[in-house]
């Protein structure tokens, strides 16, 4: 049974994988597996810690979790409504054996998700991931019936937000910085508020009255133009907009302009080389961050390092490396100084940071980011074949490569949900760019269709 996908087991709230059933089998699951993990020293009660954006659906979901959990005897605590990388913090810090979040992060609110954090602060690899589908398909054990008991609760936001203001010198908070915030109805709301007030700044918040059904609704990181118009409208010096769990930042200068995480990765990891702070002069990116900022990092003598899409392979990455900063286009940016997950506040401070440290304003550190025309083109397909095998398909490649070198980029993959093939370029010209998609999109298309 496949369960977890690139950011853990998603889903419609009530229909499988998020029915009842297999929610409380997931939670027992998890216990078996981290069971397993123990048994040479004898170990037994498995303590998880939860938390949950603000969908209507999440407090169901932890008590059917919570329900699977105790069936095995672990027991399960809720941090309430706080954001995924402050489970992530908190886990390891207490003493849990695994952090749960309840979240579908910048989905609608019908959507939800389970992810699941080890208890050093991480996502869960993939092996322990295929550890716990594998255990939920076993049809030798089952979970008692009966009705959820009630989660304890407890309020765990004074620790995180303890952690995040040590992400900000003193000397670098500005008092009285104008700041427009956008909490996407979720579950920044019950931290962001306080933080940023603690911090002396002056905030316009938006997007902080969650109803559990106005989570991303024309608001958050997904939809950042309430935001930026507030931002002009207003003269703030800047603008951030967190998603529904927190765990990715988006920003708009002062000019109304969005501010990707490829500029926030080039500004920081420029500020962090000065400041000594980045391990191997080099940060990690995903092969859909543009070939622009590869080319601004390597003129300012920063290697990138590029994995697959997604920031639990952006951690691996850096964890593999011994790296300090890594992200992806999307926002999720990860400085493991602070934490081995994408934190969207820690994000911000790191900008705030940045400014403060360089005194350049957030539209000017950005500018440093040339973006490159990008060509994206799908194909549907009948198989899919390695295209480095099939000749013709290979030459057209090869050919549109060495007119791409050293300015541009190809990305040639098959979707991993649908029949298609999808063909990326990146370089100067984009009416070239698409002339030279077509040819392998034509290439391919008499070879797999």
């Amino acid at each position: 049974m496949k369960l977890f996908g690139t950011d853990g087991v998603r889903g419609k709230a009530g229909e499988s994988p998020l029915d009842v059933p297999t929610i409380r089998r997931l939670g027992a699951a998890l216990v078996r597996a981290m069971r397993q993990g123990d048994a040479a020293s004898g170990t037994s009660g498995i303590k998880f810690l939860t938390g949950r954006d603000t969908r209507e659906s999440g407090e169901w979901i932890e008590r059917e979790l919570a329900f699977g959990v105790r069936s095995q005897g672990g027991t399960l605590t809720s941090a309430g409504i706080i954001p995924t990388p402050a489970v992530a913090y908190l886990t390891p810090r207490l003493g849990y054996r695994a952090g749960v979040v309840i979240s579908a992060s910048h989905n609608p609110f019908e959507d939800n998700g389970i992810k699941v954090f080890s208890g050093a602060g991480e996502k869960f690899t993939e092996t322990l991931e295929q550890l716990v589908e594998s255990i939920v398909a076993d049809t030798s054990w089952s979970v008692t019936a009966g009705e959820p008991d009630r989660v304890e609760q407890i309020d765990l936001r004074s620790e995180y937000i303890g952690h995040l203001l040590e992400i900000l010198p003193r000397d670098a908070r500005q008092a009285g910085l104008r700041i427009a915030i956008d909490c996407a109805n979720g579950a920044t709301t019950t931290v962001a508020p306080r933080l940023f007030e603690e911090l002396g700044f002056d905030v316009h918040l938006i997007g902080n009255r969650p109803d559990g059904r106005n989570i991303n609704l024309k608001c958050g990181s997904t939809a950042p133009d309430a935001l930026s118009s507030l931002v002009v409208e207003g003269g703030y010096r800047l603008g951030i907009a967190f998603d529904g769990d927190g765990d990715r930042a988006i920003f708009i200068d002062a000019n109304g302009a969005i501010v990707t995480g490829d500029a926030v990765m080039l500004m920081c990891a420029k500020h962090m080389k000065d400041e000594d702070r980045l391990p191997g002069h080099a940060i990690v990116a995903t092969v859909m961050s543009n070939i622009g900022l590869e080319l601004a990092l390597k003129e300012a003598g920063i290697e990138m390092y590029r994995c697959p899409v997604g920031d639990k392979y952006v951690m691996e990455e850096m964890m593999r490396r011994g790296l300090a900063l890594g992200g992806e286009q999307s926002g999720h940016i990860i400085f493991s100084e602070y934490l081995f997950t994408g934190d969207g506040l820690a994000t911000a401070l790191n900008v705030l940071r940045t400014m403060a440290g360089t005194r350049r304003e957030l539209a000017d550190l950005a500018s440093e980011l040339t973006s490159y025309p990008q060509v994206l083109l799908n194909l549907r397909v009948g198989r899919k074949a390695d295209l480095r095998t099939i000749p013709t398909v290979a030459t057209v490649m090869d050919a549109v490569e060495a007119r791409l070198a050293g300015h541009g980029r190809l990305l040639v993959r098959y979707s991993g949900t649908e029949p298609l093939l999808r063909v990326m370029l990146e370089g100067r010209d984009e009416t070239e760019l698409r002339q030279w998609g077509q040819e392998i999109v034509d290439a391919a298309r008499d070879a797999l269709t």
